[in-house]
């Protein structure tokens, strides 16, 4: 294993593409994920990486070149970001249901409108059910290491579906962080070459994304839903089998500070990190306060997340988007119908929080701790959920 680097995570990211010897780079530029892209096309310019980069006219194109190189049989990656992945939204859906393991670095930003190139979570949850795996990161490390992960699970014969990898922009994608590096070797034993399921071949013709009749869809979509679902040992095998390389073991749910918690955190991406050091503080006043950490959105880890939570007498879920018009925030709509099953289910508060990027602190977190567990029950069943910081 290399020494640590500090290094941009953004370019932490696509050397750890580059090194998984990838075939196609089908990407356009937008941010902020623009810095992957640029240093990937650096690395084929300058021959250290021997690929087809792709400069597409846009992001619909660039999903529609990552589905036909895959389709052919090369390892493909693309990324974007927010109004990007609203306008690969068509090919999105078509990636998936032909069963085609591209691996796409989602650096997550806000939809408009109005206008913002910061980041929330508004991106990805419009997408959450096109039917790719999907995983958060929560910091430079985990992006880097998955990335390796991503591709042997994608491309796994019994799995071959596509990954996504989510980054928040900015806070995550744009940060210089201390990363330790993988000996190319490391790579090349975790990761083994790409042996497609299918491929388009003239002297073998096939096809892909037929048209699917009434009476052929429906079985079609339950094959599609059943692929995700059972995917999930080959994921939990990928972090085992990367943890045995490097030393770092991943887990769809992990936990933090957990031990006597009677309410816990909930988060997914870099807010964790801040979130951690609001549970410190809170542990030092006696609280008894501990965080979970969901990385694991697609398939979703329903028999991980119901052991973390038992215990619990309340869980604060933190979104990063709106769901308009529902109950709140799509993930805590996810942590509720996950535990509606469950015996002595904890309450669930709903905040959602930071869109956009606006600055949110450990302080934060520990007035947010303070409100949901000194509000009566009749005003948490009151109220649903809570955007906070409004002003006015």
């Amino acid at each position: 294993m290399s020494k640590k680097r500090g290094v941009e995570v953004s370019i932490a990211a696509a050397d750890a593409i580059g090194m998984t010897n990838v075939d196609v780079v089908a990407a356009y530029p937008i941010t902020p994920q623009t810095h992957i892209v640029e240093h990937l096309a650096d690395l084929v310019n300058s021959g250290i990486l021997d690929a087809e980069f792709v400069p597409v006219e846009s992001e619909h194109s660039a999903m529609s070149v990552a589905c036909g190189s895959s389709g052919a049989g090369a390892r493909t990656f693309t990324c974007t970001s927010s109004q990007g992945l609203a306008l690969m939204n068509e090919i999105v859906y078509l990636t998936a249901s032909m069963r085609l393991p591209v691996v796409m670095i989602l650096a997550n930003r806000s939809l408009s409108g109005p206008l913002s190139i910061w980041n929330d979570h508004s991106d990805v949850m419009s997408i959450r059910d096109t039917g790719w795996i999907q995983m958060f990161a929560e910091n430079g490390q985990e992006v880097f290491d998955n990335v390796f992960m991503a591709f042997k699970v994608a491309e796994d014969k019994n799995v071959s579906l596509p990954f996504i990898i989510n980054i928040d922009g900015f806070g995550l994608s744009h940060m210089i962080e201390p990363i330790e590096y993988w000996e190319q070797e490391m790579v090349d034993r975790y990761l083994p070459d790409f042996e497609p399921v299918n491929r388009l071949d003239p002297d073998k013709p096939i096809t892909m994304g037929a048209l699917g009749m009434p009476d052929a869809f429906t079985e079609a979509k339950k094959a599609q839903n059943e692929a995700l679902i059972d995917s999930k040992p080959y994921i939990l095998k990928g972090w085992q089998d990367l943890g045995d390389v490097c030393g770092r073991y991943y887990k769809p749910v992990e936990s933090y500070k957990m031990d006597g918690a009677k309410v816990a955190f909930l988060t997914m991406g870099s807010t964790g990190e801040t979130v951690s050091l609001a549970i410190d503080e809170l542990r030092e006043q006696g609280k008894e306060a501990g965080q979970l950490k969901l990385r694991l959105w697609r398939p979703f880890p329903f028999e991980e997340f119901a052991e973390m939570v038992k215990g619990l007498d309340q869980i604060i879920v933190i979104d990063r988007a709106i769901s308009f018009g529902g109950p709140g925030g799509p993930v805590a709509s996810e942590i509720r119908n996950a535990l509606y099953h469950q015996d002595n289910m904890p309450f669930v508060t709903n905040y959602v929080c930071s869109l956009a990027g606006r600055d949110i602190t450990a302080k934060d977190f520990i007035k947010i701790y303070e409100e949901s567990t000194s509000a009566s029950e009749e005003e948490l069943k009151r109220n649903d959920y809570t955007i906070y910081g409004v002003r006015g």
